[in-house]
């Protein structure tokens, strides 16, 4: 009887435990705060990346294609471009983006780029895989879905 209740009092052995406890709780915090940090991050990227591409879309300037020097690029390739030049960290797909535009005098959005004195729309739409497991089946297919648009009038006039 002596012999049981000094191993019931006998603490070796417990700060491991205590530790093995612990661990996974903390890296899961850990993890789940890294994962939002980044979700945060992607998400100022976007805002910032979709504000550059407008704001260059309404000048109505064409960058050269990278493929065929001396050759511009379409309207639409030149505003994705643009936006993937603004945000070099992320690799969006073509798919990610949308253009649409009001016409001047007009109450209806129209798909496209618009011209001079059109008031022009980018949007993205941009998926952003989550590391956190626990986190994950918070968002539809473990992925966070992040949509940013930007709203600007094209200038009077394109060069």
């Amino acid at each position: 009887m002596k012999r049981m209740r000094r191993r019931c009092r006998d603490e070796r052995g417990a700060s491991l435990i205590e530790a093995a406890i612990l661990t996974p709780l903390l890296l899961l915090l850990t993890f789940g705060i890294v994962d939002f940090a980044t979700l945060f991050y992607v998400n100022l990227s976007l805002e910032n990346g979709v504000s550059q591409a407008t704001r260059y879309a309404v000048t109505g300037n064409l960058m050269d294609d990278p493929d065929n020097p001396g050759t511009s690029l379409a309207r639409p390739d030149t505003i994705k471009a643009a936006m993937r030049k603004a945000t070099p960290t992320l690799t969006i797909p073509d798919s990610a983006f949308s253009f649409s535009y009001l016409p001047s005098g007009g109450t209806n959005w129209v798909g496209g780029t618009g011209g001079p004195g059109d008031i022009q729309r980018v949007s993205v739409t941009y998926s952003w895989s989550l590391l956190t497991p626990l986190v994950r089946p918070f968002f539809p297919g473990g992925k966070a879905t992040i949509t940013v648009d930007s709203t600007m009038k094209n200038e009077g006039r394109f060069e």
